[in-house]
């Protein structure tokens, strides 16, 4: 699998710049085709509390936007954005598009930020994703979600082997998504994919760092702290080999299957 971490300098609540700036970086070169494009948390309008203004029915602007750059690119994307929700309150969803233009699957944030105030503006998710594709099985969750090791160790035990975190993670608390990342990595014997957004909004600066991390928690990829698509290839084999070699969630005594 071809993984494509593109982190973006979001501009604040700007849907239009920031779809513009996802084209602009697309069109400057060839990918490879069904390669998987992953974009950060909210990554079309910020980490926003102002949910009545940013949200969007399924299969809004935001989605069309990227269902037609994956049929027109060959790519397939995982991407955040705000959906509108049943019970009056959106959801922070990670959305994942097949290079078709079809919507496989979409995860709503289980863990909200509270002191952001997320979960007075957003309504929670019911737990873990699994997208499965031609033998990886793809857990997407976000920012947040990283600091609670249940979740994904849950969605290991589904046979998830690996993660995409998408992100809005502040440069304050850097040391936090690094660690944390590797961890979720080493404890799950699994890649971690984790896209975060550089640049600054009206209340956090963001480092970047965005990060491709092995099964045996080896950093493989890390960005700086400046806006880049950069493409990073996965090997599945080397999942099943390490799980083999070193049984570790076998042994859990949590019973996992893997």
């Amino acid at each position: 699998m071809n993984i494509i971490c593109g982190q973006i300098d979001i501009e604040w609540e700007n849907k239009e710049a920031n779809l513009s700036r996802v084209e602009s970086f697309l069109s400057r070169q060839s990918w490879e085709a069904d390669s998987w494009l992953v974009l950060p948390e909210m990554f079309s309008t910020g980490f926003s509390m102002n949910g009545s203004f940013i949200e969007e029915p399924e299969g809004g602007s935001t989605e069309s936007f990227l269902k037609n750059l994956a049929v027109k690119h060959r790519l397939n994307f995982i991407a955040g954005l705000v959906v509108s929700g049943a019970q009056g309150k959106p959801a922070n969803q990670a959305v994942v598009i097949s290079s078709l233009g079809l919507v496989l699957g979409r995860y709503s944030k289980t863990h909200l930020f509270t002191p952001a105030g997320e979960a007075e503006s957003f309504s929670p998710g019911p737990g873990p994703l699994i997208v499965d594709v031609c033998g990886w099985k793809i857990s997407p969750v976000i920012c947040y979600d990283l600091r609670f090791p249940e979740l994904f160790r849950s969605a290991a035990g589904q046979g998830a082997n690996l993660f995409v975190v998408i992100a809005s993670w502040p440069s304050l608390r850097r040391t936090h998504w690094i660690c944390l990342a590797q961890a979720r990595a080493i404890e799950n014997q699994a890649y971690v994919v984790a896209v975060n957004r550089c640049g600054k909004d009206p209340n956090f600066e963001f480092a970047g760092d965005s990060m491709v991390i092995d099964p045996k928690g080896e950093i493989i990829y890390q960005a700086g702290a400046k806006e880049t698509f950069s493409s990073v290839a996965l090997d599945l084999e080397k999942v099943r080999q390490w799980r083999d070699q070193f049984p570790a969630l076998k042994d859990s005594k949590a019973g996992l299957a893997t």
